[in-house]
């Protein structure tokens, strides 16, 4: 049985860098060239680990056919707000598509969709290639991470759902896929939140912990399919989870703890201030920040490896022929790729491990002798 599950797993991993590796090879640049030298494979990266507005898939060389699925695009302009599918800009991203949507003319630079300045109708750059004539909007877009966002959502919805349907029915032992799930969340359970918060308040703060352990782990997982997902690797995503877990440890803090950080008992009256300032400093924007960087600089950082060393068989195809340099490119990118599955649960486990903790220092009740 363990010899199957161990064949499953390396199949698995196979098929997911076999995938991996054809989604990178078909992509081209905005003409339809093929991506074939450092600095257009450094765009490239660049380009995919960024947030889009519609699923690219491949790219015909030739005819520069761009094969995609539109997203809608949701905007807040001078004039209101503006609806229509991403593939109103056909897929090109230096700034010559216009769309004209009734009053207002909307172009897309750099990912970034900008409303012309009445009047206009073509887009002015300076020589930083920034657009003189136009400003941005409010973009409420159903972006790919948030298709990757909400598909994590109601997967997690699916998964608990039996979870809960199996406890209530009176199952002892789950069945199907609740055989994952229990283990994982008796492992939260025992060994972040009850260690770190106590045994007396750590069930107040589970369904946040949980949530936040499987919301990062599954999107870690679809971060490495072909489907081109970075949700983690985007700072505001990042960024927004640390700010729960700021709002929770510091909405719930003790009356112990916030006497130990404001007025800080044991030492010098004249300190007590500026020691209340670095606790403050510390709690509101060191804690958070290490949070929302750690989780962001890891899953950017993986999924920047996995596709330089993908992009090995284009970049030394030349100089060690293409059978030599795919075999070096593949064998690489699926030690990175068994690396990054354990890397998808180890950040989803970290980010974790340190909400729970600063939640337990901020609830922990202090003995007083």
């Amino acid at each position: 049985m363990m010899i199957a599950q161990k064949s499953i797993k390396i199949v698995i991993t196979l098929v997911v860098t076999f995938l991996s590796m054809t989604a990178y090879a078909g992509g081209g640049s905005g003409e339809g060239n093929p991506v074939d030298t450092k600095e257009e494979v450094k765009a490239y990266i660049k380009h995919h680990l960024k947030d889009s507005h519609d699923f690219h898939f491949y790219t015909d060389n030739k005819s520069g056919t761009h094969y995609s699925i539109p997203l809608p695009v949701i905007v807040w302009t001078s004039n209101g707000l503006k609806t229509f599918m991403s593939s109103a800009f056909h897929h090109n991203d230096d700034g010559h598509v216009i769309v004209d949507a009734g009053d207002t003319k909307l172009v897309k630079i750099h990912s970034k969709i900008y409303e012309l300045n009445e009047g206009a109708t073509t887009v002015a750059f300076d020589e930083a290639h920034h657009a003189t004539n136009a400003k941005k909007v409010l973009d409420f877009s159903i972006t790919k991470s948030v298709v990757g966002m909400l598909l994590t959502g109601l997967l997690m919805i699916l998964g608990f759902s039996a979870l809960a349907k199996g406890y209530k029915k009176g199952k002892t032992i789950p069945t199907g896929f609740s055989r994952v799930l229990e283990p994982l969340v008796i492992y939260v359970r025992d060994e972040i939140a009850r260690p770190n918060i106590g045994e007396k308040k750590y069930r107040k703060f589970m369904p946040y912990l949980l949530t936040v352990f499987f919301f990062i782990w599954v999107l870690n997982l679809l971060g490495l399919t072909p489907l081109g997902f970075n949700v983690t690797g985007q700072i505001a995503v990042t960024a927004c989870l640390a700010i729960f877990t700021l709002i929770i440890y510091m909405t719930n803090g003790s009356k112990d703890f916030w006497a130990h950080t404001l007025w800080m008992p044991g030492v010098p009256k004249i300190l007590r201030p500026v020691l209340a300032l670095i606790e403050l400093v510390g709690f509101v924007l060191i804690k958070p920040f290490s949070l929302l960087v750690r989780l962001f600089a890891n899953i950017t950082a993986g999924h920047f490896v996995v596709m330089s060393l993908i992009a090995l068989m284009i970049i030394m195809k030349k100089d060690f022929g293409p059978y030599a340099s795919t075999g070096m490119s593949v064998l690489l990118t699926l030690f990175i790729m068994v690396i990054e599955l354990l890397v998808a649960f180890l950040q989803a486990f970290i980010f974790t491990m340190l909400s729970a903790l600063f939640i337990g220092m901020a609830v922990e009740e202090h003995e007083h002798h």
